[in-house]
């Protein structure tokens, strides 16, 4: 089984959300608020997670439904290539459904997007 996922985002409209503390807490996981401290709260790299949870949940077939956008963390390997860490019910769905995940990320001035795919057995 394989799915796909996509998701624009404006930048500029996660610039404005940032300006809250509330938009980070309720979005982002513990992982990514640390990367974020360590590495600058820059506004195209929220976006760009924030479209790779949006491009997740269309990849599962569910949409933001029975698990919170903190359990998708978007985290980055030494190489700077993005991947998904899920946790609680984000992680127990995607195990029950079998599937693992491939993220990519791009962004312009504008815009960022994320295009993800799903795939695995089919149970």
């Amino acid at each position: 089984m394989i799915r796909n996922g996509i998701d624009l985002v404006e930048i500029e409209r996660i610039r404005r959300s940032l300006e809250s503390p509330a938009f980070l807490q309720k979005v982002f996981g513990e992982h990514e608020r640390a990367a974020f401290s360590e590495h600058g709260l820059r506004a195209e790299s929220a976006a760009g997670a924030f479209a790779a949870k949006e491009a997740f949940s269309k990849a599962l077939g569910t949409g933001i439904r029975g698990f919170s956008l903190q359990e998708v963390e978007v985290l980055h390997d030494r190489y700077g290539a993005p991947y998904f860490q899920l946790s609680g019910k984000a992680a127990a769905i995607a195990a029950e459904m079998n599937l693992q995940f491939a993220l990519s990320i791009t962004h312009t001035q504008d815009y960022a997007a994320a295009v993800v795919t799903a795939f695995g057995k089919e149970l």
